[in-house]
């Protein structure tokens, strides 16, 4: 499948980004998690190395992915794994309920901080938009998560410049003056670990990839798009850096915080909830279509053809455990918890294979 420069060069990072962002990372709660105790300026050199680990990662992957034409993760790891790659998938489902069980809480608390909606209007408007968006297929999930990718980065791009002309010199102030605090090399490259598993999971969009150089730019421009919009509300973050820390992991969230910080500038206090509900939609379907994908080659190699309502009917059956987790479990909880424990499984099981034996594998077919 040939495709245009936008769908080779800059899709691929779009989805990744859109799978990443999550309802912690839109929140701001990952971002604080992870980096905002390091300091400001630690916060963002820990997001410098997430970016640099996410561009050679991709760059690996898709090229892997296109030279050997794996679409989806389980044909991905028969390759790079051989019978070991369930390892993966068990990781990966894992790791798809913690994530999208932060999306519905935190599109329920969202829903209900700002609008003052109960929370659970929100937790199933956001299962019945992943659930018809997945039935539609890749082309309908590849269309959303490109034009509302750009709507996102254009909102935190004027969320910025909003909050540089009320706090700018708090930000500066911040930046210069609160001491960098070690750890922040590790926390970027725990960050990266677990975000990275979700790359095999979005290998349908190799498919528009057609040559080396390609798959090289792809994966080098994606680790700037994924990580440009988290700098963005970091540096947002760094001029309510004292109320966010005072509010800590059980507090406020932290665009709450910001919004409720701003002055004349309401409408942010509903467009940006708004956005971020659609970055939530975002995630969990990138998520769903990637178990969709895997399945529906799996009817392939048996001669049949996957029932299209499966795929709002898993997307449902998933969606409906994710809530029960974070019902029971919570945001915070679920943030400290699950992360970084899952984090060393995906650099064993995907990215260290992937940058050994893979690039071998890579480099062998080019003999």
């Amino acid at each position: 499948m040939n495709g245009n420069w936008f769908q080779r060069y800059l899709l691929p990072g779009f989805i990744f980004q859109s799978a990443v962002i999550a309802g912690a990372y839109g929140s701001g709660r990952e971002l604080s998690a992870f980096f905002l105790g390091h300091g400001p300026l630690g916060g963002l050199l820990g997001m410098a190395v997430t970016t640099v680990i996410f561009s050679v990662v991709l760059a690996t992957a898709f090229e892997f992915s296109r030279l050997f034409q794996l679409y989806d993760y389980r044909s991905f790891f028969k390759k790079l794994l051989g019978r070991a790659w369930p390892l993966y998938e068990i990781l990966y489902v894992l790791q798809m309920i913690l994530v999208i069980s932060v999306v519905g809480a935190a599109a329920g608390d969202i829903v209900r901080d700002t609008f003052g909606i109960p929370a659970f209007a929100g937790i199933i408007g956001i299962m019945t938009m992943i659930a018809a968006l997945v039935f539609y297929g890749t082309p309908a999930v590849e269309r959303f998560l490109a034009v509302w990718s750009i709507v996102l980065f254009a909102t935190y791009i004027a969320f910025l410049g909003w909050n540089l002309i009320q706090n700018g010199d708090v930000i500066a102030t911040n930046l210069r003056s609160v001491p960098v605090n070690d750890g922040w090399a590790a926390s970027g490259l725990a960050y990266s670990g677990y975000n990275m598993a979700i790359i095999p999971a979005i290998l349908f969009c190799v498919r528009h990839l057609q040559k080396r150089s390609d798959a090289i730019a792809a994966g080098i421009i994606g680790g700037p798009i994924t990580m440009l919009p988290a700098m963005l509300f970091f540096v947002a973050m760094i001029g309510q850096y004292d109320a966010i820390v005072a509010a800590g992991d059980d507090g406020m969230l932290p665009v709450t915080i910001l919004l409720n910080a701003l002055q004349g500038a309401g409408f942010f206090i509903y467009l940006f909830p708004i956005v971020l509900f659609g970055t939530f939609v975002e995630t969990g379907a990138a998520m769903i279509h990637g178990v969709n994908e895997r399945l529906d080659h799996t009817f392939v190699e048996r001669g049949a053809h996957m029932p299209r309502w499966m795929r709002p009917a898993i997307a449902v059956a998933i969606l409906v455990t994710a809530v029960l987790v974070a019902d029971a479990i919570g945001l915070t909880a679920l943030v400290a918890r699950g992360y970084g424990t899952i984090t060393w499984g995906f650099l064993l099981v995907f990215v260290l294979p992937l940058l050994t034996y893979g690039v071998w594998l890579i480099r062998r077919e080019d003999l």
